[in-house]
């Protein structure tokens, strides 16, 4: 079975390892240079040239959805999704699965407008944590939502049977689609609320950590750390992409304001706030 991966970034690039290894025949695609060297240093087959790719029976999507400042972009998404449509002229994919995250609606509109409802669809967000690999890896539970129920049916046997991935079936690939930005969006509001309890500590003269601590001896307690403020594309995209969908997000706005006064806090000349350097 052939596997093409367009990105091969953070996520597309493990992702191509381990269809490797589970004995798959896998291409990679990417525009940047730098990701096919390093690719091609992990064993993939990879290319900047599309036309060099053969047909595929399965094609994922990996690319970014963030712009140079993270905030939502789509257009590289369908850009990759334009570029498969191109291959399935002779004979049509097996399935298309988008890893990347986009908001609900996108990948119906993908499936209606750029494969005319003719290539099966599924959206399967990808959860990959770099910094803890083994246990939150390509290999770990994960949603999946399909256009239809030949997409869920085909999409289920080859994530859960050929790659052995863990699946939660959801109604709809828009379920799916809001599960991600949702999840992410959820993390920053629990970050900023830390940053936001650190700062109130800070006024009233009671130290931040010793006060988290004691909360979370309460079993439905789970304060975070509050470091140098949240940082990484995802969450900051993510906020951004679900208070894009209402005029009723006053808490998300509100955390990315908090996020905000919490950075100006730490990095204030003579601040007390200030520390080691931490990602969340």
């Amino acid at each position: 079975m052939k596997v093409c991966i367009l990105g091969l970034g953070n996520v597309g690039l493990p992702s191509a390892k381990y269809s490797l290894a589970r004995a798959l025949d896998v291409y990679g695609y990417d525009v940047s240079g730098t990701a096919i060297s390093r690719a091609f240093s992990e064993g993939i087959r990879a290319t900047s040239k599309w036309d060099d790719i053969p047909e595929a029976e399965i094609y994922i999507v990996c690319v970014s959805s963030a712009d140079h400042d993270c905030r939502g972009e789509l257009t590289a998404v369908q850009e990759a999704c334009g570029k498969i449509a191109t291959k399935g002229r002779r004979t049509l994919p097996l399935l298309v699965s988008v890893e990347s995250t986009v908001v609900p609606g996108t990948c119906r509109r993908i499936f209606e407008d750029i494969f005319d409802g003719k290539i099966p669809l599924v959206h399967v967000p990808h959860r990959y944590w770099s910094r803890n690999s083994a246990e939150h890896g390509v290999r770990q539970r994960r949603v999946i939502g399909g256009v239809d129920e030949t997409s869920l049916r085909v999409g289920r046997e080859f994530y859960g049977n050929t790659l052995d991935i863990p699946l939660d079936a959801v109604s709809s690939i828009e379920v799916a689609e809001m599960c991600k930005i949702s999840e992410n969006a959820y993390r920053y509001v629990q970050i900023a609320f830390a940053e936001q309890l650190r700062i109130i500590c800070h006024q009233v003269d009671l130290d931040y950590d010793e006060v988290r601590e004691a909360c979370n001896t309460k079993w439905n307690i789970e304060i975070l750390e509050a470091r140098d403020g949240i940082r990484g594309g995802c969450l900051q995209k993510d906020i951004l992409h679900l208070d894009s969908l209402t005029n009723q997000g006053l808490l998300l706005q509100s955390a990315q304001e908090i996020d905000k006064r919490y950075r100006e806090w730490i990095n204030a000349p003579g601040s007390k706030g200030k520390l080691a350097s931490g990602i969340h």
